[in-house]
């Protein structure tokens, strides 16, 4: 393959455990088998995708790290409510046979027919190679990792840093559970002590099924990276999981494409679907999701407004230059024009998605005012239901 050279073991040695691990033999030929796979490497659906601030560096470094007004915005004024949740708690089996826990960020406990699956867990301080830098969290993780319970099986939807977590899968290798991964990520989770009978490593479209679950990692529009060269070699992925009864939907981390018609025609209708939306920007509008463009997502996975819909990605670390609650209230504004279902609950509270919906905006009571109010789309004349077209970015183009 043209251009890549595997570290030698002298190289590999020096690394930084945090960055984890390059694929390589086995995994690497695999990965090069992949259609997915060209030029040495991975490739978005849609085309290549701006994965660095666009624009003027300048302009961004003046509105990410030297407006104050702005930085003030992107932190809570008070402390963020986080539920008490107990082991007790989720040791009761959910009513419904689907029960949702987001644990922040994008990481959420999903027990799905007598089966509990861990998404994206990330329990450390910061998301980040090191421990004393980085962006940190804005509310502490609902309850230890350890006070979770058994789980049997954890999905994770790429490799940076606040979806792949180094403590966190540290201590997750010392249980037995089994890592459904992306093509590459194999190499990380190696690294740092799971075994590989441990791991289902998968391309798009590929499934494995584990505990009477079918697990399949199915496109994402994003990209990948833990060192300090981007080499593209290791895969990112949405999933679909489906039980016996139930099925759901984690996004990972995407750009709009128009590829959620075809994972809701293939894997759908789910009764559940964790999106994510926040550290959108207009620096880089191909990799992450406004909250209209979630909203239009998880329109197009269902086929119109049907099932739940999860915000994830907002609200535990500072990443964007939106304010902190932004991505809530603007949610909560696109779904209501369409009269789609939204859960808000509080970091660390279950529900059913099936049973009563937490949907208070408990983040206004510690949000200064949220600077750029959404806009309601202008729905076109006599339209009958509302399309992509039909919601605009209030702002965000």
């Amino acid at each position: 393959m043209a251009g890549f050279r595997s570290p030698g073991p002298g190289l590999r040695a020096l690394r930084p455990e945090g960055f984890g691990a390059d694929p390589s033999g086995a995994r690497m030929a695999r990965i090069r088998r992949s259609p997915h796979f060209k030029d040495g490497v991975f490739q978005n659906p849609g085309g290549p995708t701006r994965t660095r601030p666009s624009g003027s560096t300048g302009d961004f470094a003046r509105t990410f790290f030297f407006d104050k007004e702005a930085r003030a915005r992107r932190t809570p004024t008070g402390t963020v409510p986080v539920h008490a949740t107990t082991l007790a708690d989720l040791a009761r089996p959910p009513a419904t046979g689907l029960r949702l826990t987001w644990m922040g960020h994008s990481s959420v406990l999903t027990e799905i027919d007598g089966r509990r699956v861990l998404f994206d867990p990330v329990w450390g301080q910061r998301c980040s190679p090191f421990a004393f830098a980085g962006p940190k969290r804005l509310h502490p993780v609902p309850l230890p990792l350890a006070a979770l319970g058994p789980v049997d099986v954890v999905v994770i939807s790429h490799d940076h840093y606040d979806h792949l977590d180094l403590p966190t899968i540290k201590a997750l290798a010392g249980t037995d559970t089994v890592f459904a991964v992306p093509l590459g990520v194999g190499a990380h989770l190696e690294r740092w002590g799971v075994s590989a009978d441990r791991l289902r490593e998968l391309d798009w479209h590929e499934a494995t099924e584990v505990a009477g679950l079918t697990l399949t990692a199915t496109p994402a529009r994003h990209f990948c990276g833990r060192g300090l060269r981007n080499t593209q070699h290791t895969l990112w992925a949405s999933w679909a999981v489906a039980g016996a009864e139930h099925r759901v939907y984690h996004s990972g981390d995407t750009g709009f494409f128009d590829g959620f018609r075809d994972i809701g025609a293939a894997h759908g209708p789910f009764d559940a679907t964790m999106i994510q939306l926040g550290a959108y920007s207009e620096f880089w509008p191909d990799i992450h999701m406004t909250p209209e463009e979630a909203v239009r997502a998880h329109l197009d996975l269902q086929g119109g407004p049907a099932g739940v819909l999860l915000p994830i990605h907002w609200a535990t670390f500072n990443l964007a230059p939106h304010a902190w609650a932004e991505p809530g209230e603007w949610t909560k504004d696109a779904a209501e024009e369409v009269g789609q279902a939204v859960a808000f609950p509080r970091p660390g509270e279950p529900f059913e998605p099936a049973g009563r919906l937490p949907v208070e905006a408990w983040w206004r009571a510690v949000s200064g005012p949220i600077a750029r109010p959404w806009r309601r789309p202008r729905r076109a004349e006599g339209a009958a239901e509302t399309s992509r077209g039909d919601l605009d970015l209030a702002g965000e183009r």
